[in-house]
């Protein structure tokens, strides 16, 4: 450890063992974290009602107003405190005209950056026109007992932000307004979706069998029915057990679980919304996304420019749409399209691009394997990738002119992937058959036994579900994109990180 750090450490020790002293004298005069304390206002009221005045208000207005110390500027018999509540800063003014002087001096003593007040006073403008509180009585109500990083001047440290996000939130007002958004995003979306009728449902979180896509799921145990049981890596199965049930439009906002890995796009542990809307199809839905990222921009913006990693979107303009091979053929226009059907030259497309693969796989599954290597990261513009190869698609439902692809599409913006929809498969039979085909190639692939898939949904689709379409959209990548932020970290409060030793 470098001699710098040691001394940095030391200093903070120092000062700790000091607020402690403070808390315990507290302690003996029963002062120690009071609770009742209530609060009448907050910063940003008292800015926009008062903001203009000129001079001391009525001292009849009397105001209760608590937050955390900040800044703190002792001048003789008189101190500025600058605090920080919910919703902004703001002065506060202490003095001997309006305290006895022991009294001043007690509270002086007291208060340390950090610290959690209760102010009642008056609003007035200092000379220099600063918005203060002319304070008649001050209350310690939390002592902080460890100092804040770097005298507030902020957090620095990505990794510190991520594993103490109460730090993070307390000096970067950054970090604050991004979850601020993040929880305007959600309200913004089920306002859209209940203005289109839909109905919010739940599903299981633990689930005997897990479903609805290929991830690797996380294992647990439960006693009582002496069984293992999964969470959830998605919600589909369950989702469309109720379109068979006779619900039209539904969706959930929903926690998924995959134990895979982690990236500045990937968390183990992530949120989603799945809808599913019967008699449509995957064109309907792409029309639908367009509407509901378009209303959210409205919503957040207040434009319809969306500013992304150093790009800007027009939202209110239709999102570009290439099938997959359209799309390899698009970046790379070397390649012929028809060699794309032939599996000899996608092999020798393959090595050309360097991407690796299995002299086994089949045309479907090199083609996924070319797009997802070399043309996802190329789609910068907001674009609907579709024609997904069926065999990495064994839920959506076949084209009726090619049954090698399917009916379904992703949206990619600035190389993330937010969404993915298709037409629903509701042929129980092929379904059965897709099932069996997955278990295969995930034994082969993975060389574990015992893969199962969930025979009671196929028994589910024999009662019938009608012709449906499902989108699943990554509300946490949807919040990266309006706030832009470039990590999946940013935006997830506490993000799944390695354990310190």
């Amino acid at each position: 450890m470098s001699e710098k750090k040691n001394i940095y450490i030391k200093i903070i020790n120092n000062e700790r063992e000091a607020r402690i002293k403070k808390l315990i004298k507290l302690r003996k005069n029963n002062n120690a974290f009071p609770n009742n304390f209530k609060i009448n206002v907050t910063s940003d009221i008292l800015y926009k009602k008062y903001n203009n005045i000129n001079s001391i208000l009525d001292k009849k207005l009397v105001f209760y107003i608590a937050g955390r110390i900040i800044n703190f500027r002792i001048m003789g018999k008189a101190s500025f405190i600058k605090i920080k509540d919910e919703t902004g800063y703001i002065q506060i003014y202490l003095s001997t005209d309006s305290l006895s002087i022991k009294k001043y001096q007690n509270i002086i003593k007291q208060l340390d950056l950090g610290d959690i007040i209760g102010i009642i006073g008056n609003i007035f403008k200092t000379k220099t026109g600063v918005l203060s509180i002319y304070s008649n009585k001050c209350y310690l109500l939390t002592k902080s007992i460890r100092p804040l990083p770097n005298k507030f001047h902020g957090l620095n440290n990505q990794e510190i932000k991520y594993r103490k996000r109460y730090l993070d939130l307390i000096v970067n007002d950054k970090s604050k307004k991004i979850f601020e958004i993040r929880s305007k995003i959600i309200f913004i979306i089920r306002n859209f979706m209940n203005k289109k009728n839909f109905i919010e449902v739940e599903t299981p979180i633990m689930q005997i069998i897990p479903g609805g896509a290929t991830a690797k799921p996380f294992i647990t145990h439960h006693n009582t029915l002496n069984c293992d049981m999964y969470l959830r890596i998605a919600p589909e199965l369950y989702l469309k057990r109720l379109i068979i049930g006779g619900f039209n439009k539904i969706f959930e906002i929903n926690r998924n679980f995959r134990n895979e890995g982690i990236s500045t796009q990937h968390n183990p542990e992530f949120t989603m919304m799945e809808l599913y809307i019967a008699y449509a199809n995957y064109t309907d839905l792409m029309i639908f996304f367009e509407k509901m990222l378009f209303y959210i921009g409205k919503k957040i913006l207040n434009s319809n420019k969306l500013l992304f990693n150093n790009n800007e979107f027009d939202l209110s303009k239709p999102f570009n749409k290439l099938t997959m091979k359209e799309s390899i053929v698009y970046h790379y226009p070397n390649i012929d399209y028809n060699h794309l059907n032939n599996f000899n030259k996608l092999i020798e497309i393959s090595n050309m691009l360097k991407v690796k693969i299995n002299y086994n796989w089949s045309i479907g599954k090199i083609i996924s394997s070319i797009f997802e290597e070399k043309i996802i990261n190329k789609l910068i513009s907001p674009t609907f990738i579709t024609e997904y190869p069926t065999e990495i698609s064994p839920l959506a439902r076949r084209n009726e002119l090619d049954e090698s692809i399917t009916d379904r599409f992703e949206f990619f913006i600035c190389g993330m992937e937010i969404a993915n929809g298709f037409s629903e498969l509701n042929d129980p039979e092929d379904q059965k058959i897709r099932f069996e085909q997955q278990m295969i190639r995930k034994n082969e692939e993975d060389n574990i036994q015992d893969q199962f898939y969930d025979k009671d949904y196929i028994e589910a689709l024999e009662y019938g579900l009608p012709p449906t379409a499902g989108l699943g959209i990554g509300i946490d990548r949807l919040v990266m994109l309006f706030t832009n932020s470039t990590s999946i970290k940013d935006v997830i409060l506490f993000p799944t990180l390695r354990p310190i030793k």
